[in-house]
């Protein structure tokens, strides 16, 4: 019998969403394509299209033990790069006109736009998707889940968010002023928007993997303040015009990355543990060995593994293998952590037992074997 599919059914209202952010950041650019010129909007496009490889490469191997499934990630950063933009725009705007009418001052309308207002509306739409996606538990299931959409959102949103500035500069001082705002955006802050937004991320994920009471009420509202923040620090800094502020608020913004980072590669040896102590119940079922169990728990044991099938020609075999043992993992980390149906687990069990059985494709290509990550060649 077939193993059912290991991913969720994607639901009516993430293909909505997915759809609509599209059209809205289409919308968007298409504005701007009209108000810059063809050359202006081109030349804008490009440079903040140009990191987007590196960026987006750099968030996915964050999660390279348990791949999110690509529509979830997809719906993710056209999130920020549609709905985020155009709601964050609009709000800001209508609060910096109910200071205006307040009698406030051009220039402390400004500020207060730049510094108070966007850090608190746009963290608030850019961490919404992470809220729409609650409905999905299972795929937000440790705080990398977290980070990655998160960091998804803040991709998408800092994308078309460039495209602006960079065709404001364009239009201002010409090519030399859209370049060098590239250098500050671009290359060395090309993670200032995931970075905060991912502050979200881990009060989300962080309040879905704990029972307490704190996580529940207290872990998203820390997090999304956390998000404002650092956002509202740089904001104000790169305001201020102050070479001085500016590398402080880098600093700060880096030292929050570096605790990011910490927080996956611990998060991911932790994952790599709990491999060694529940998949050994499974060897009687023939499905796990302990070379299988020595090229899991290892991060080259397994890339050596995939490398070695797709040379023999069923590296896609490995790879769901590997997937299914991930999953069949995580299953107990969730069911030791928030408790599960017995019935619902042990139908989510089987399913990755029978995806695995449909997998070791490669036990019959000879007697070769690559299971231990060593003899791969």
């Amino acid at each position: 019998m077939t193993a059912p599919s290991l991913a969720q059914r994607p639901s009516k209202a993430l293909l909505v969403g997915l759809v609509v952010s599209g059209v809205l950041a289409l919308i968007v650019l298409a504005i701007m394509l009209r108000a810059g010129g063809p050359v202006g909007f081109g030349l804008s496009a490009l440079l903040a299209v140009a990191p987007l490889p590196v960026l987006l490469a750099a968030v996915l191997s964050l999660d390279r033990l348990e791949p999110e499934p690509r529509l979830n990630l997809a719906f993710a950063f056209a999130w920020g790069a549609g709905v985020a933009i155009v709601l964050g725009i609009a709000l800001t705007l209508a609060g910096q006109a109910l200071f205006a009418r307040a009698g406030y001052g051009t220039g402390e309308v400004e500020y207060i736009g730049t510094v108070v207002l966007a850090p608190v509306v746009e963290e608030a739409f850019k961490g919404s998707a992470l809220l729409l996606l609650l409905r999905r538990r299972k795929e937000i299931d440790g705080l990398t889940d977290g980070i990655v959409y998160a960091s998804m959102a803040g991709l998408g949103f800092a994308a078309v968010e460039n495209v602006g500035y960079y065709l404001l500069s364009y239009g201002e001082d010409g090519i030399r002023a859209a370049v060098q705002l590239f250098v500050l955006r671009g290359l060395i802050d090309p993670l200032g928007h995931p970075i905060y937004t991912s502050m979200i991320g881990l009060g989300v994920a962080y309040a879905l993997t704990r029972r307490t009471v704190v996580a529940r009420y207290a872990a998203v509202p820390l997090g999304y303040l956390a998000a404002v923040l650092l956002h509202g620090l740089w904001n104000g800094a790169a305001s201020a015009r102050s070479l001085g502020l500016l590398s402080a608020a880098y600093l700060v913004i880096m030292g929050a990355l570096i605790f990011l980072i910490v927080v996956t590669v611990r998060e991911r040896r932790q994952l790599i543990a709990r491999m060694g102590h529940y998949l050994p119940v499974y060897e009687e079922t023939g499905l796990v060995s302990p070379a299988d169990l020595r090229m899991l728990t290892t991060l080259t044991g397994r890339k050596a593994a995939r490398q070695w099938a797709r040379r023999k020609g069923f590296g896609q075999a490995m790879s769901d293998y590997q997937h299914a043992a991930t999953e069949l993992t995580m299953l107990h980390v969730r069911a030791e952590r928030q408790g599960v149906d017995p019935a619902r687990f042990q139908a989510e069990r089987d399913a990755y037992l029978g995806a695995m059985a449909d997998a070791r494709r490669w036990q019959e290509q000879g007697d070769e074997s690559c299971q231990d990550g060593i003899n791969c060649r």
